[in-house]
């Protein structure tokens, strides 16, 4: 392990991180591939499970190297499949339902426009392990972000009815947002080690990605945003239970299954 590991703290602070970047990307993955048979048109059915396939592939590299850090002996598979709600860290904005199909993007888009950067200051990580992992999931979140940004304008700047629809999910997952900018004592471990940008560092970039596409749209930006520590300090709603029953069944009635 690298120096940043010689101590308990330290090691689970990167834990933590590494947590943070798994259960996003494998909660969104659940919640978008509900729309795997069900989306208005096939190419978005097919373009949506790509999109789902992506972040559970993501979700196999991050949660993997967690597993590794920690050093219990746990998988990926284990993260995944047997902790608890109390035990995820995601964003809660990636386990709310999806709602209709505009809604659905404007929660993508509004998570793109934070992920990119994200992975883009994780690419230049001081820990290896974790910019390859950037570095592979850039390229397939960059297309996310010009995917779910022109469907976003297409709608919004759409029919009347189009509009209203992408204005009222835009306003119902703006409170949610702000907690992707909030730092706690882990997130400031991370960073101070240059594994991590600080959350507040990326405010900036994902506000001008937001606006663009807002004002390109057509849609008025809600004012406020959400400052509760969420996911991060343990708060889910009781959606995530709802995704953790059906996306852990098999595991949990058949402890050890293999395929």
């Amino acid at each position: 392990m690298a120096a940043l590991l010689d101590t308990a703290i330290d090691r689970a602070s990167l834990f933590e991180f590494l947590l943070r970047m798994g259960d996003n990307a494998l909660v969104l993955g659940h919640r978008v591939s509900e729309w795997c048979g069900h989306a208005p048109v096939l190419e978005e059915d097919i373009a949506l499970a790509n999109t789902a396939l992506d972040l559970i592939g993501q979700t196999q590299l991050w949660l993997g190297l967690a597993g590794e850090v920690e050093g219990q002996g746990r998988s990926a598979d284990n993260l995944a499949y047997l902790r608890d709600a109390h035990e995820f860290r995601n964003l809660l904005l990636v386990e709310l339902p999806n709602g209709d199909f505009g809604r659905t993007l404007m929660r993508q888009f509004l998570f793109d426009a934070w992920h990119l950067p994200m992975l883009k200051a994780l690419a230049a990580s001081s820990d290896p392990r974790v910019a390859e992992i950037a570095a592979k999931a850039v390229k397939e979140v960059a297309y996310h972000v010009e995917r779910s940004a022109d469907l976003v304008i297409r709608l919004g700047d759409g029919t009347e009815e189009s509009h209203a629809r992408m204005q009222a999910a835009l306003d119902e997952l703006w409170p949610y947002t702000g907690e992707m900018f909030l730092s706690d004592a882990a997130d400031e471990a991370v960073a101070a080690a240059g594994i991590a940008p600080a959350p507040a560092s990326l405010r900036e970039g994902w506000r001008d990605t937001v606006a663009a596409v807002l004002a390109e749209a057509t849609l008025k930006e809600p004012a406020g945003a959400y400052a509760h520590k969420g996911g991060r300090s343990g708060r889910h709603t009781e959606h995530l239970g709802y995704i953790l029953a059906e996306m852990q069944f098999l595991q949990r009635a058949y402890p050890g299954s293999t395929w």
